[in-house]
């Protein structure tokens, strides 16, 4: 387990450095910055004066300087500060976070309770009026964009029917959550719905559960003990890919919402060329990504025992 542990830390190390390397170049090869970004149409601003808020930000300094100050940063935990509120980074990024894991882990949890039990029944009633109910709310719950779940919950709901608040954050409380929440774990849902009916009706027809039937065991045990277990692998594979996905996937759904998370401050850094803003949100997006891939790796090792020998 351990060195499974160290292969993934390392791996993980390399993605974040390519990660935040491909990110800062982007940026500074691409034209236009966030002093132009501010000036917007108005061509009458004294271009001493923006060469010297350029200098300040230290948007003059040779390209790998600027490169190197920034790893020497990332090393003490220091993102640098924000270009358009010339606050830290980490300070701005803090409460973001929270808001986004929140909705990130409702929009999972209504995934899996939605999703496994829609995707299980399809299978054990293989053929019949459910399955074929099952996979087309799977098929339509992929085929239609969250923004346009959300966009139809807005209308029905908050306007026509006063139930929900329509958008924002609130107190973060439950009723703000509900929409967004539904909006970002629609594709989710559907997703682990036709994956866990695959897995099951995989698990079905193996020689071991065949095995177990010609022993005598009961349907419920070999659900149980043997068909779950089984199966589970690659429903985890699934949960942890969309879950680990669900702070870079967010960014229109937090928009659409006004949801104060890490994927609206992104639209808007980007829209102002606010690059250690950029990058501080580009880091927590991969790094969330690693961690939840590195846990489900290191669930495979209690789950599936062809993996722990290997």
């Amino acid at each position: 387990m351990l060195m499974v542990i160290g292969r993934r830390m390392l791996q993980s190390l390399v993605t974040v450095f390519a990660a935040i390397t491909l990110i800062f170049f982007l940026f500074s090869v691409m034209p236009g910055t966030f002093v132009s970004s501010l000036a917007g149409d108005k061509r009458d601003i004294d271009p001493a004066v923006v060469e010297r808020i350029e200098k300040e930000l230290g948007l003059k300094d040779p390209l790998l300087e600027r490169f190197g100050k920034y790893i020497t940063g990332l090393a003490t935990g220091d993102l640098g500060k924000s270009f358009s509120t010339q606050r830290p980074v980490t300070a701005m990024l803090s409460g973001r976070i929270v808001a986004s894991f929140k909705l990130a882990v409702a929009a999972i949890f209504f995934a899996i309770i939605i999703g496994l039990p829609l995707g299980f029944l399809a299978a054990v009633r293989q053929g019949t009026w459910l399955d074929t109910t099952a996979m087309i709310t799977a098929v339509s719950g992929l085929s239609l964009p969250g923004f346009w779940f959300g966009l139809l919950a807005m209308y029905f709901v908050s306007l026509k029917l006063g139930l929900l608040p329509t958008f924002g954050y609130g107190n973060g409380n439950l009723k703000n959550l509900i929409l967004p929440a539904l909006a970002l774990g629609i594709a989710p849902m559907a997703l682990l719905a036709r994956t866990t009916r695959a897995a099951v009706l995989e698990t079905m027809n193996a020689d071991f559960v065949r095995t177990a039937r010609s022993k005598g065991n009961s349907e419920f045990r070999i659900v149980t003990k043997h068909m779950a277990r089984n199966a589970f692998v690659l429903i985890l594979t699934t949960i942890g890919l969309q879950f680990g996905s669900m702070l870079g996937g967010s960014v229109v759904i937090e928009n659409l919402f006004a949801w104060p998370g890490i994927g609206s401050l992104l639209t808007q850094s980007v829209s102002m060329r606010d690059i250690p803003t950029v990058q501080g949100c580009i880091l927590v997006i991969v790094l969330f990504f690693l961690i939840i891939n590195t846990l489900v790796d290191i669930a495979y090792l209690a789950i599936d025992p062809r993996i722990r020998y290997r």
